[in-house]
């Protein structure tokens, strides 16, 4: 180590007497023996390192700084000190290669910095590698919309509940935003309901383009879901008499059955579906319709019907939902409708029915 003190008494000295040139040197030459060395030191030693890089930090530079900052920000046993001495510097070029990359800032460090230090600051913080939520949440508060871009581009930051709902809220005037909040894998379910709802449709379409495989299918139910209740919002009511006189009458005659469902769900004649598939069921067309716009109601209501399983595929395929079903959904219908009886199922709508009459804002869970 007496190479190592040699350096260090020439930078003390520096420090003291040296031109600009020449306490940039120094340090340079302090800095290739501390990075040849720093596996082999002693905390004692880096403290010594890290008493006199604190020291010179404040007289060389932003150009030498920068250098030192980029230098000193991969290395896991930098001088601490000297670390958060360069994180806390006014100039990013400083100290932004730290912020981004240095392992000795602790959470305690980084919640500081992000509370008082720039945007450009908080920019950096939101691009580490792993950030904890009381971090995140503090950047989602102060962060502007480059930053809360970036950290929810960042699957190393991790976002708690309040700090996703804020990301959520801030997205619906920002597209970019948008897109990369929904494709975070952890994005709650409710949120991301959220999200798409408020979204452009271009941004939902970006969001569904970009995501990856084992996602896409949770947003595309999701969509799904919120075009339906989109529709159901907007869709105006409609007249069932002459759908229901034409039922009563087939059904006089005999001519009420399967078929006849197909036919009207090819011709598209919604009226008569609905109508159809109530009568069949031998229930109200109040109780029907809005129970036959989910998958879950309407797999029950064709099973109560006692309808085979492409016939009720078919119904699923067709725009009764007002959605269209993704190839998941059918094979989970399709696994269901099996394993469906049709008593059952007539059970099923004898206690959905019960539980609509007493309770109206009663609904089922999957669309």
């Amino acid at each position: 180590m007496a190479t190592t003190q040699s350096i260090i008494a020439e930078l003390e000295d520096a420090i003291r007497h040296g031109s600009p040139d020449q306490r940039a040197e120094t340090l340079r030459r302090a800095t290739d023996l501390f990075l040849s060395e720093a596996e082999r030191l002693t905390e004692a030693q880096i403290a010594l390192f890290d008493d006199v890089f604190v020291h010179l930090i404040r007289e060389i530079e932003i150009k030498a700084k920068a250098v030192l900052s980029r230098r000193l920000a991969p290395v896991d046993r930098a001088p601490a000190g000297a670390i958060r001495q360069l994180a806390n510097d006014d100039a990013i070029t400083v100290a932004e290669p730290v912020l981004r990359h240095s392992a000795r800032l602790s959470e305690n460090d980084l919640l500081e910095l992000a509370k008082n230090k720039s945007q450009q600051h908080l920019l950096a913080i939101s691009a580490r590698n792993t950030l904890t939520e009381p971090v995140t949440d503090l950047l989602v508060s102060r962060g502007d919309g480059e930053v809360k871009r970036k950290l929810a581009g960042n699957p190393g930051a991790k976002l708690s509940e309040h700090g996703f709902t804020s990301l959520v809220d801030s997205a619906w005037t920002d597209e970019s935003l948008a897109e990369k909040i929904g494709l975070r894998i952890d994005l709650p379910h409710r949120l991301l309901h959220r999200l798409l709802l408020k979204a452009t449709a271009a941004a939902r379409a970006r969001i569904l383009a970009l995501a990856p495989a084992d996602t896409r299918d949770v947003i595309q139910e999701t969509l799904s879901k919120i075009s339906g209740e989109m529709y159901r919002e907007i869709a105006p009511k409609r007249d069932f008499s002459k759908a229901v006189e034409k039922i009563n009458l087939m059904q006089k005659e005999g001519s009420l059955n399967e078929t006849s469902i197909l036919v009207f769900a090819n011709a598209r004649s919604y009226e008569e579906t609905v109508a159809a598939l109530g009568a069949l069921c031998s229930t109200s067309l109040e109780f029907i319709e809005p129970l036959i716009t989910g998958i879950d109601g309407l797999l029950v209501a064709c099973k109560a019907a006692k309808l085979n399983w492409p016939t009720a595929k078919a119904l699923l395929e067709s725009w009764i939902l007002r959605h269209q079903v993704t190839e998941l959904e059918l094979v989970k219908a399709k696994q269901d409708y099996q394993k469906l009886s049709e008593a059952s199922a007539q059970r099923t709508l004898g206690f959905w029915k019960a539980r609509m009459e007493t309770s109206p804002n009663f609904s089922l869970s999957r669309s």
